[in-house]
């Protein structure tokens, strides 16, 4: 069951806004332009490799042999990889190789934790695991602690090894061995039901293996991108890619997944023929396999078969199932047989210690197997008393982080109202000013009528009725802008309906743009900025949630006049700080652009800026969860792209996307 799991873990190796970042395509290009000039060395045979790794003194060249052996020697049975790692310890200690010991002693208990002996594999691993920390062997460290993942019975504790790991293989740079544990991470995140953060090391995965020629992580991630691509043509091309690597045709493994992978793509395409044609490919090769592998185009060549060839279904039909069985049947007689070796070298010592002294023998034995039989009972009672104790810690520490969060949260949401509040605030003060004082030349203008009046001055009368209908007149204007005020305030007070509605965006990107604004100044009155504007005539209105997208861009709006405020404070000469909204279309998206002269975002964390509770400001200015936000709103609530384009020291444009 362990060796599927790193089969798995080899042929899937791999978070948000920021895997994106990562350009797909532009890597396979590479890889397209790099498998035709490569040319693959034949592979290294089993011997070659183990003299080499009990000889060589390098860490991560150690590693690499490692990882050679493991993964280029998968057809071996449990019996004969245990003869493998026991004679690699025995190697390692003879030339007193303690760089290679503790992996090679770590090799040794991941093969008995794969033979069935759980607690016995895991102590010999951790008895590596001490022996590399007191080498300081980095590389043999994130090794150990990517096995440990590959044994943890659950994802969490699995998640902790594999960070550890590859924080220690990137210490080490070991690229080979980072990208191994990365691909983990995304099995991890996959099996956690987040796929934003299983593609974002996913992605990474690839980025590693092409920027550093890692043919086997390149090869298996090309296949499993592959399998993520919605359009059929991006990933028949991922697959051809993968296919066509001069690397995937000396690995047999590799080659019976890309001709699978073909095989699924022409079935799912309605092109039996095609379908069959590499099926049967990956049947051929599946033969150099373990007998698990052979399994899976067996069953897929029935499947094709049916409805077609009712002899050739039923052959291969009966080929799964022949496989399965002889699955069974083979740990079944290898089971049989190491019992029959343990009870025969018992029987062996049993009589010859009979022959000088039968009685204090069997005390002897007694006595040995009490001590072992209470030894192991102590030694489960002690690890089970440690794991529940472990449970409870992670329980606590997750409960906590929860609880943080929600706080964190509403922190967030609590700020974000309080710049509304003030800006609503001050755009409703403008048009109540105008009522009070038109009221106010109204009342005088009446006094004055009635003098003309009593005067009988009728031409005098006339004019004053003509300035207060006027004034009227714009109290009435001023009257209902105060009033659309005041029902776009309760529009936004309210909790998103999460309803979707065909929504001005330049009338929207303008009222949030005002309300920050006028928000800020009101808590800040040195504050000042031009505003530009530049709307799209004949914008399109696009459905999305109107308070889920003015929330998004009040957060692109307060860090843009962040931003150019702390410029402003360091009082450079000229220099006018200046947020620039625009509006616009692209290639079927409407593009919202907000843009900033403020001092930029800094190469080494542009892709850390989406992350939540990642922040720049000083202790108390910031949750952290402000963009986080505005990317689930717009890329997981509305489908649509957050883009950042920055130079450091001059500008910073968010740009978001929203589908036509």
């Amino acid at each position: 069951m362990r060796k599927i799991l790193l089969i798995f873990f080899i042929v899937f190796s791999a978070a948000p806004a920021w895997a994106q970042k990562i350009n797909a395509d532009s890597l396979v290009n590479v890889v397209i332009a790099r498998n035709r000039v490569t040319k693959v060395s034949p592979p290294i045979s089993l011997d070659s490799l183990m003299k080499a790794f009990s000889t060589s003194r390098d860490p991560v060249e150690l590693s690499g042999l490692m990882a050679d052996i493991l993964v280029g020697n998968l057809a071996l049975s449990a019996k004969q990889m245990a003869y493998v790692s026991n004679n690699l310890l025995s190697l390692t200690q003879k030339e007193k190789n303690t760089a290679a010991q503790a992996l090679a002693m770590v090799l040794s208990g991941y093969t008995t934790y794969n033979n069935g002996d759980n607690a016995g594999g895991l102590k010999v691993m951790f008895k590596a695991l001490k022996l590399a920390e007191d080498n300081n062997d980095k590389a043999a460290i994130g090794e150990i602690y990517n096995l440990l993942g590959v044994c943890s019975e659950n994802n969490t504790q699995a998640k902790i090894y594999y960070q550890k790991a590859l924080q220690f293989s990137r210490a080490s740079h070991d690229d080979l061995a980072a990208a191994f544990e990365l691909g983990n991470l995304f099995i991890i995140y996959s099996g956690d039901n987040k796929p934003d953060s299983a593609m974002y090391y996913e992605l990474k995965s690839f980025e590693l293996a092409v920027n550093k020629n890692l043919q086997i992580v390149t090869q298996s991630d090309l296949l499993f991108l592959g399998k993520l691509q919605a359009d059929p043509q991006r990933r028949l091309k991922y697959f051809r890619v993968a296919l066509n690597s001069p690397y995937t045709k000396t690995d047999p493994e590799l080659l019976e997944r890309a001709d699978g992978a073909m095989a699924l793509w022409f079935r799912d395409a309605k092109q039996i023929d095609s379908a069959l044609f590499y099926a049967h490919k990956a049947f051929n090769v599946s033969n150099k396999l373990l007998i698990g592998r052979k399994r899976a185009p067996a069953g897929l060549l029935a499947v094709l078969y049916k409805g077609r060839n009712a002899d050739s279904a039923l052959k291969y039909t009966e080929i799964s199932y022949a496989l399965r069985d002889s699955m069974y049947n083979l740990d079944k007689i290898e089971h049989a047989h190491s019992l029959a070796i343990a009870e025969q070298q018992k029987r062996e010592e049993i009589a010859t210690q009979k022959a000088a002294d039968q009685a204090n023998l069997r005390l002897y034995i007694s006595a040995v197997v009490i001590t072992f039989l209470l030894l192991l009972a102590f030694v489960f009672w002690r690890n089970n008393q440690q794991n529940k104790k472990a449970k409870i810690q992670i329980q606590t520490a997750l409960e906590d982080l929860k609880t943080t969060q929600k706080q964190l949260i509403q922190s967030e949401k609590m700020a974000s109202l309080g710049e509304l509040t003030a800006g609503i605030a001050h755009e409703i003060q403008n048009p109540l000013n105008f009522v009070n004082n038109f009221s106010e030349v109204n009342i005088e203008l009446i006094s004055e009528m009635q003098t003309e009046l009593e005067s009988g001055t009728k031409e005098e009368v006339i004019e004053i009725l003509e300035d207060i209908k006027q004034n009227l007149e714009k109290i009435c204007h001023h009257g209902k802008r105060a009033d659309g005020i005041v029902k776009g305030m309760l529009q936004h007070s309210r909790a998103s309906s999460n309803v979707k509605e065909p929504t001005d965006i330049n009338k929207l990107a303008d009222e949030y743009l005002r309300l920050t604004y006028h928000g800020l100044r009101a808590k800040d009155k040195s504050f000042n900025s031009e505003l530009i504007t530049h709307f799209a005539d004949n914008l399109p209105k696009v459905n999305v949630v109107p308070q889920d997208i003015g929330r998004a861009l009040l957060n692109l709006f307060t860090n843009a006049f962040y931003a150019v405020h702390q410029k402003q404070k360091k009082g450079l000469a000229k220099y006018q700080a200046t947020v620039t909204l625009s509006t616009g279309t692209d290639a079927g998206y409407l593009a919202i652009k907000v843009r900033d002269n403020g001092d930029g975002i800094p190469e080494n964390i542009r892709e850390k800026i989406m992350q939540p509770f990642f922040t720049t400001k000083p202790t108390g200015e910031g949750t952290g969860l402000g963009l986080s936000l505005s990317y689930e709103i717009v890329v997981n609530g509305h489908g649509g792209i957050i883009e950042i384009d920055s130079k450091e020291g001059e500008y910073t444009e968010f740009i978001i996307k929203l589908p036509i």
